[in-house]
């Protein structure tokens, strides 16, 4: 099996890898090129595709227009297995382990799995964790999931202990599109000391401050998505990731 991605993103040159979340559904497509080319200024290491819902099926026309319009390696972060396409370098292969919908946990991969092999698409397992991010995300709409509360401590710690002993490769926080309250620091540094393997951690992350907070957890990864789609000042958004970097 491929594992280009994978070592891509394991060996890095910065402590905090930054990737950017793109939604490629029909609200974005006036905004593509100006989210593009935020991304390829900004120096985002890796871009993430995908969403928990499309509401047409111009999905793959869209991929296709990103993949060309950038040299930085894109990763399917699928909302279901007919996202799967053969315009990535790679698909985060989620199980939501937070939540016990069947079909989020293991459905969709059997679903997927004949055509990731015929397609020869690197996988990477990927756990799977919504925190409450004080707003009703589209994960959790699509998941009819609850995401755990960010107070429950040991229940945290012992959903990212399950993901790392199922064998996944990373851990995913998740907080949630258009949260109100990101993943604090404080707790992703606990997380880490139970764990052997990288961090990610997404949802809520639109400014500086946020960005300083939740790297006192020293989180593997970063994903800077929704801001994309509004922010003006693409100089700002290159700041916020030589901060993610730690430059």
């Amino acid at each position: 099996m491929k594992n280009d991605i994978y070592q891509f993103l394991t060996n890095l040159k910065y402590k905090t890898g930054a990737l950017a979340l793109i939604d490629p559904d029909v609200k974005n497509d006036k905004k593509m090129l100006d989210i593009i080319d935020k991304i390829n200024f900004a120096d985002f290491d890796a871009i993430l595709v995908g969403g928990s819902t499309l509401s047409d099926n111009k999905y793959l026309i869209r991929v296709k227009k990103i993949k060309e319009l950038t040299s930085k390696p894109l990763i399917l972060f699928p909302g279901s297995s007919n996202q799967l396409n053969s315009y990535v370098d790679a698909i985060l292969y989620l199980s939501l382990i937070s939540g016990r919908n069947p079909k989020y946990l293991i459905d969709e991969h059997v679903k997927s799995s004949l055509n990731i092999y015929a397609s020869n698409i690197e996988t990477i397992p990927v756990g799977y964790i919504l925190i409450d991010g004080k707003n009703m995300s589209a994960v959790q709409k699509e998941s009819e999931t609850t995401p755990i509360p960010a107070k429950q401590i040991n229940r945290i710690i012992s959903h990212v202990l399950a993901g790392q002993y199922l064998g996944y490769k990373f851990i995913f926080l998740e907080a949630g599109s258009g949260a109100k309250k990101h993943i604090e620091g404080e707790l992703i540094k606990t997380l880490k000391s139970y764990l052997d393997i990288p961090v990610i951690v997404g949802g809520g992350i639109i400014n500086s401050k946020i960005i300083r907070n939740i790297k006192k957890g020293n989180p593997d990864f970063m994903v800077i998505g929704n801001f994309l789609e509004e922010a003006n000042n693409k100089k700002e958004i290159k700041k916020m990731v030589s901060l993610i970097h730690g430059l």
